[in-house]
């Protein structure tokens, strides 16, 4: 009966199949809710209401008996330690990111052109300082740098030199603490590299030699543009990890010499759990929110304006 109303109201054929089809489509959809659902509420629980719980925090005095505002805010405006936090949390970061990004690349490059047989083992060996717990590898790496037992500067020693002050020195620390977030982030990018180049169609490269290409003009011109968006969402993605690192900084110097090391992270923890004023230490924390905002708006939007012009 619905097809001869059908056949008399001209609907067209697909127009009745997409309308059998619809029941059907929502009943997945209504499925595949269900489904994520669970993960939906743990984010929620873990992420969602944090954050916002943060905020309330944020806008209460010491004690939290008190709604302040912003007084949090402006109190840490006025005070030279938090700029110089700042400062320093987008120095660690930057370096850091620029650093793990480039090793990364090189490392993704060696192994991309390794035989088949040994890019498996070479992957393997690679991600080690990756897997292990960071704070596991930072206690070695602390022992390494140890003012009176460093295993680095009795090398120097063994040859003639004198030791360095691998932490008690600010800008030896700053180098510290950035050498090591280095060794434990660049296998990331080096197996996130790696899967971008063999998505790359050998195709490209061939005839990109039979124009005559070098291999820097195929790296600029080949290379580079079909990884450009893997590149940008792992730059943004170890951006705001390495913002948010603690264990590092935390394990090696404590923020110190000085303060000279102190990132949100760490001076978060500082003035909200050992200073006991977790309102305080809420509003150091938030203020990483709109930097990372604003880096992952202009990346985004890039990575978006690529994929509308592909």
């Amino acid at each position: 009966m619905a097809d001869a109303v059908a056949r008399d109201l001209r609907i067209p054929a697909t127009t009745r199949r997409m309308g059998g089809r619809r029941p059907l489509i929502n009943r997945k959809s209504m499925v595949a809710f269900f489904f994520a659902l669970p993960l939906i509420l743990i984010v929620a629980c873990l992420v969602v209401y944090p954050a916002l719980y943060s905020m309330h925090l944020a806008t209460l005095n010491k004690s939290m008996t008190k709604f302040v505002g912003f007084g949090n805010f402006e109190f840490l405006f006025r005070r030279s330690t938090f700029w110089m936090v700042v400062e320093q949390s987008l120095l660690f970061a930057v370096t850091a990111v620029i650093f793990k990004a480039v090793v990364g690349f090189i490392v993704a490059h060696f192994v991309h052109n390794l035989p088949a047989k040994g890019q498996r083992k070479w992957r393997g060996m690679l991600m080690v300082s990756w897997v292990i717990p960071t704070a596991m590898s930072t206690v070695t790496w602390f022992w390494l740098f140890d003012p009176d037992y460093s295993a680095l500067n009795y090398l120097l020693k063994a040859v003639g030199l004198t030791g360095i002050p691998w932490l008690s020195s600010p800008n030896w620390a700053r180098f510290c603490v950035i050498l090591v977030n280095v060794w434990y982030g660049a296998p990331f990018f080096m197996i996130m590299y790696l899967a971008a180049l063999k998505s790359v169609p050998e195709q490209l490269y061939e005839a990109a030699a039979i124009d005559g290409a070098s291999w820097w003009q195929r790296l600029w011109y080949v290379t580079l543009p079909m990884m450009r968006n893997i590149i940008s969402i792992t730059v943004l993605f170890s951006l705001i990890v390495t913002f948010a690192n603690f264990d590092i900084v935390r394990i090696l110097t404590s923020g110190g010499p000085l303060d000279q090391t102190q990132i949100f992270a760490t001076y978060a923890f500082r003035v909200g759990i050992e200073s006991n004023d977790i309102p305080l230490g809420a509003s150091v924390s938030l203020f990483m929110v709109p930097i990372l905002a604003v880096a992952a708006i202009f990346i985004l939007r890039d990575v978006n304006k690529r994929g509308n012009e592909s």
